[in-house]
C-alpha cells in the first residue's frame, strides 16, 4: 500500500483512507438507484443500467486510484444522465429513431475519445480557461434547476397541463387568455401542481426535509439515507394501501422482487442488452445533429470534471504553491477513459463526483480512498433487487438536493460585469429548465454571449473556441428551423 499510494508522504494511513473511502461511497451510492431510474426512461433495461453504473464507476475510480493517486471517485454524472434520457433520447424518439439510447451511447463514446485526445495534448485546461466564468457558473446552476424539475416530475409534484382547445378548435394564444363573451377560455398553465395528498408527493417532500436535516447535522451519507428513508416509507404506504402500484401510470411496486434472483443477472443483462450497442448508422446520416449532441455532452462534462477536481483539491489541500493540481492530466485521463468504458458498458457520461469531498473531509488524501469506494461499488452488484425497487419518488429528494447544491453557483456569478457575461450566464440558467434541455441552455448562453460581445465592439475577447461553439450552435438552429433535425 505504501509503495502504491505513498501514504506516509501524504500524511495518512490505511485506516484513515479506508474510512474516507467508505464515507465517499455512502455519500454517492444514491447514483445506483437514481441512474437506472433516469436512464430507463430511454428504453434501456434497468438491470443492465444498474450493472453498467456500478462497473463503470469501479473501473474509472480504479484508474483514478492507481494512475492519478487521488481520493476522487467517479460515476455516471447527474445532469448528464438527465440530458441523455430526457433531451437526446426524447428528441431522437420523436424523429422516429428506434432505440435512441444507442445513438446517445455512441455520442458518449465519441465524447470520451475526444477527451482522451484533448487530455494527451493538454487542451482541456486551456479550453476551460477561455470560457467566461459567468457562463461556466450559469451552466452549472442551470443544470441544477434542470435536475430539480426532473426530480419533481418523477414524484408527480409537477406535471404538464394540456391546453384546452377554444370553440373554433384552435389553442389559445396569450392575448386570447382574457374572458371575452362567447369565447371559450383556457385556464391551463404550462405546468401544474400534482395531487398534494398522494403518497409520492407527500413522501418526496418528507425525503427532501430528511436530507436537509441530516445535511445540517453533517451526517455521513445524508443523501443516501434520505433516499432509503423515503423508499421505506413508500413500502409502508404500499402495505397500508395508501400507495397503489399501477404500471400503466408508471407507478411500480416498491417491494424488492427476489423471485428470479441470481447474483449475476444484472451483469448478464448488461452483456446481452447494452454492451457495445452503438448506432454508427445514425452518425453517418445525421452528422450535424450528432455533432451537437456530442458537443453538449463534451461541454458540460468538461467543466463539471475540472470544477469537481478543483473543489476536491481545495478541500484536501492538494493544490501546490502555485494553486495548481499536480498530476491533473492523469486525473482528467481517468475521467476520459471512464467515459469510454461507461459508453461500452451502457451508461451515460462518467465523471468525477463532488461527493468525493466528504471522503477528503474524513482525511482521505490518496488513491486508496478511491480504491475503497471502487470495491464497494462492485460489492453492491448482488444487491440489485433492492436498488431497482427504489421508486422515482424516492430518488426525487436526491435529485432536488443535488440540484440545490449546483444552484448555489449563482451566488458566485458577477451580475455587475459586462452585459455579455451577465446575459450569457442568465440564458444558460433559464433555458435549461424552461425548455427542458441542457443543450438549449448551453446553446443560448454561448450564442447570446458572442453576439453581445460583437455588438459591444469586444471581438478580441472572443477566443477561437467560442467562435467554433457559436458556429456549431448557429448551424444547429438553422437545421431546427428547416426541420432537418429536432
Amino acid at each position: 500500500m505504501e509503495k502504491l499510494f505513498k501514504l506516509k508522504a501524504n500524511g495518512t494511513n490505511v485506516r484513515t483512507e479506508i474510512i474516507a473511502g467508505i464515507t465517499t461511497f455512502l455519500a454517492m451510492a444514491y447514483i445506483l438507484a437514481v441512474n437506472p431510474s433516469i436512464l430507463s426512461a430511454s428504453g434501456m433495461p434497468a438491470q443492465a443500467i444498474f450493472a453498467a453504473t456500478a462497473v463503470s464507476a469501479a473501473f474509472a475510480t480504479m484508474i483514478m486510484a492507481f494512475y492519478a493517486n487521488y481520493p476522487v471517485v467517479l460515476a455516471s454524472g447527474m445532469g448528464l444522465n438527465a440530458y441523455f434520457a430526457y433531451t437526446v433520447c426524447t428528441q431522437l424518439s420523436a424523429e422516429g429513431v428506434k432505440d435512441p439510447w444507442r445513438v446517445a451511447l455512441t455520442a458518449i463514446l465519441v465524447e470520451g475519445i475526444i477527451f482522451i485526445i484533448l487530455s494527451i495534448f493538454k487542451f482541456r485546461e486551456t479550453l476551460v480557461n477561455k470560457v467566461p466564468k459567468n457562463l461556466k457558473l450559469g451552466i452549472s446552476a442551470g443544470i441544477g434547476l434542470f435536475i430539480v424539475i426532473v426530480g419533481l416530475k418523477g414524484a408527480t409534484i409537477v406535471g404538464s397541463d394540456a391546453m384546452t382547445a377554444m370553440k373554433d378548435g384552435s389553442f389559445p394564444q396569450p392575448h386570447d387568455l382574457v374572458p371575452f363573451e362567447g369565447v371559450g377560455v383556457s385556464s391551463s398553465t404550462l405546468v401544474k401542481f400534482g395531487n398534494i395528498g398522494s403518497a409520492p408527493v407527500v413522501l418526496a417532500f418528507v425525503g427532501i426535509l430528511v436530507i436537509a436535516a441530516l445535511w445540517h447535522f453533517k451526517v455521513k451519507g445524508a443523501i443516501l439515507i434520505g433516499v432509503l428513508s423515503t423508499w421505506v416509507l413508500g413500502i409502508v404506504a404500499q402495505l397500508t394501501g395508501w400507495y397503489v402500484p399501477d404500471p400503466s401510470q408508471g407507478m411500480m411496486s416498491v417491494l424488492p422482487d427476489f423471485s428470479n434472483y441470481t447474483v449475476f443477472s444484472p451483469l448478464q443483462t448488461m452483456a446481452t442488452e447494452t454492451f457495445f450497442k452503438f448506432d454508427f448508422a445514425y452518425v453517418a446520416s445525421h452528422a450535424v445533429n450528432f455533432a451537437v449532441i456530442v458537443f453538449a455532452f463534451l461541454f458540460v462534462d468538461l467543466f463539471d470534471t475540472v470544477g469537481t477536481l478543483i473543489g476536491v483539491a481545495q478541500e484536501g489541500n492538494l493544490l501546490d504553491k502555485n494553486g495548481e493540481l499536480p498530476r491533473v492530466g492523469r486525473a482528467l485521463m481517468a475521467d476520459a477513459i471512464g467515459t469510454v468504458g461507461g459508453s461500452m458498458l451502457g451508461t451515460s457520461t462518467v465523471t468525477s463526483y463532488v461527493e468525493s469531498t466528504t471522503g477528503v473531509a474524513e482525511g482521505g488524501k490518496t488513491g486508496l480512498t478511491a480504491l475503497t469506494s471502487a470495491v464497494l461499488f462492485l460489492l453492491a452488484l448482488p444487491l440489485y433487487p433492492i436498488f431497482l425497487a427504489i421508486p422515482s419518488f424516492a430518488t426525487t429528494p436526491a435529485l432536488v438536493f443535488v440540484g440545490l447544491l449546483m444552484l448555489k453557483n449563482v451566488t458566485k456569478m458577477d451580475f455587475s460585469s459586462d452585459i455579455a457575461d451577465t446575459v450569457g450566464g442568465f440564458f444558460a440558467i433559464i433555458m435549461m429548465p424552461f425548455t427542458y434541455s441542457i443543450a438549449n441552455g448551453i446553446m443560448f448562453g454561448i450564442i447570446s454571449w458572442v453576439i453581445l460581445k460583437v455588438i459591444m465592439g469586444k471581438i478580441k475577447d472572443i477566443h477561437p473556441v467560442m467562435w467554433v461553439a457559436f458556429a456549431l450552435f448557429v448551424v444547429r438552429i438553422v437545421t431546427m428551423i428547416l426541420g432537418v433535425s429536432s
